[in-house]
């Protein structure tokens, strides 16, 4: 008896017609507004000319595992495995070779979308009624569910009820998705933490202790968190093949199939909705820096995240920005000592981040020479490195100028005292590098951070002989 097998949701966790689109649309952009015109001439032409636009990596897709292993025992036994799918023919009969056990291939093409009733039409012509056995993941299986001798199903609790009132149920495979926990790890919430440098402009203008200050402050922060968390979403949808590939970006929402591609428009705009509500109380000077920042994430998602040193250019701009915005949001003018020290520190934090990358691929030993979805190759860990240690001590030099400097000498009442901040940042610059170049440090160097003890008490220091000589 032929085993039939859907493949969308059934044996990837995600969408293959999705895929093609995310796929398409991040390395060329403008096909954005081509897809619409490509629906307007029906769902088998839209899906053929993304199939073609964009070549997804069968290779490393969200394979259900416990469905493939089935799968690869029936077909040991003996049993004819067939592939019926809604996805275009191409995109089908890659996953069929990629699997190397399917046998024949149903799918969308010659202008017939294979979905619903067209797919159980096309499974009775070919193997005749009861002649097959099916497994499927959602209601538009439902048709073919009832023309199989056993219907197995890989989808929610509601579908196996409907299936098992049919009385040809068969084995069930739970999809175990716990949607909220997934989309909570996709806002990356512990992420936010990098938008308390909206802060820093009330704590260098010594206002850390005026309520209004600190409640535009924290309007300021609330808003570039739900900003920050839309752009993590629509990276994520960017950067689904480059993360497939990372060892442990292979595990985000997107990624890992846990989140419908589809949800991403939707989280995108909510999010984005929110941040607009915030900024109704807020100068107008931080709404265009939030828009700048969001502007500038678009830009290197879709473009400077591959050109090396611009990308780390661009994370050093972005990170400035929520200084720069922290003080439009409370209206004070940011000091040149404050940008200049943000640039040089900010840059080597973004280059720790490649430096990490550039690691990985001589730990892992993976053969790859370039981070994938990046400019840099296994060669430039050194020069990286080098402009990484140099940049952070560069901040430190300007922290040790503004000691020197005729305002900070009017606006502290023991300057001298601050001469033990730049040791306390040389102590972590080097710290940091150090640990960098031993792999101890993960991929972002402000989680790190944020879970380090030393660094918890370098902060508390900085603080404490900021606060002494004020």
């Amino acid at each position: 008896m032929p085993l039939v097998v859907d493949l969308d949701g059934t044996i990837i966790r995600s969408d293959l017609l999705w895929e093609s689109l995310a796929c398409a649309i991040s390395r060329k952009p403008w096909l954005a507004f081509a897809a619409p015109f490509w629906l307007l001439a029906g769902r088998p032409v839209l899906k053929e000319k993304l199939a073609r636009a964009g070549p997804v990596d069968v290779e490393h897709l969200p394979y259900r595992v416990e469905v493939v292993d089935w799968l690869r025992t029936e077909h040991a036994s003996g049993r004819e495995i067939a592939i019926a799918t809604g996805a275009h023919e191409m995109l089908a009969q890659r996953v069929a070779r990629h699997l190397g056990i399917v046998g024949r291939v149903f799918a969308t093409g010659d202008g017939v979308n294979l979905k619903g009733e067209a797919k159980r039409a096309a499974l009775v012509t070919e193997y005749g009624e009861r002649g097959f056995d099916y497994v499927g993941d959602s209601k538009a299986d439902l048709p073919a569910f009832r023309s199989a001798r056993v219907a197995h199903v890989a989808g929610s609790e509601s579908l196996a009820a409907s299936v098992r009132a049919q009385g040809n149920s068969g084995r069930e495979f739970p999809s175990g998705a716990r949607p909220l926990a997934s989309i909570l790890r996709l806002l990356r919430i512990p992420h936010w933490a990098k938008n308390v440098l909206v802060f820093v402009p009330a704590v260098t203008a010594h206002r850390v202790a005026d309520i209004e200050t600190l409640a535009a402050a924290s309007l300021a922060f609330l808003a570039f968190s739900l900003v920050a968390s839309a752009v993590y979403v629509m990276n994520d949808v960017a950067d689904l093949d480059s993360d497939r590939r990372h060892p442990s970006k292979r595990s985000r929402p997107f990624a890992a199939g846990e989140v419908p591609i589809p949800w991403a428009a939707f989280l995108v705009a909510l999010l984005l909705a929110g941040a607009g509500m915030l900024l109704v109380p807020l100068p107008e000077k931080f709404g265009l820096s939030l828009a700048a920042y969001f502007a500038m994430t678009i830009l290197y998602s879709v473009w400077l995240k591959r050109e090396a040193v611009l990308d780390v250019l661009t994370l050093t701009l972005l990170y400035t920005l929520r200084v720069f915005a922290g003080a439009a949001a409370i209206g004070v003018t940011l000091s040149p000592w404050l940008l200049g020290f943000s640039v040089f520190m900010f840059l080597s934090l973004a280059l720790i981040k490649r430096h990490r990358e550039l690691a990985d691929l001589a730990v892992l030993g993976t053969g790859e020479s370039v981070v994938a979805g990046r400019g840099y190759r296994a060669g430039d860990l050194l020069p990286v490195g080098m402009l990484g240690i140099a940049s952070g001590y560069l901040s430190v030099l300007v922290f040790a100028l503004f000691i020197t400097g005729l305002d900070t000498l009017s606006q502290y009442r023991l300057p001298e005292v601050l001469w033990a901040a730049p040791f306390v940042l040389l102590y972590w610059i080097s710290r940091a590098w150090l640990l960098a170049y031993r792999g101890d440090i993960g991929a972002d160097p402000i989680d790190f951070a944020m879970r380090d003890p030393p660094s918890y008490a370098a902060l508390f220091t900085m603080l404490a002989i900021v606060w002494i000589a004020t």
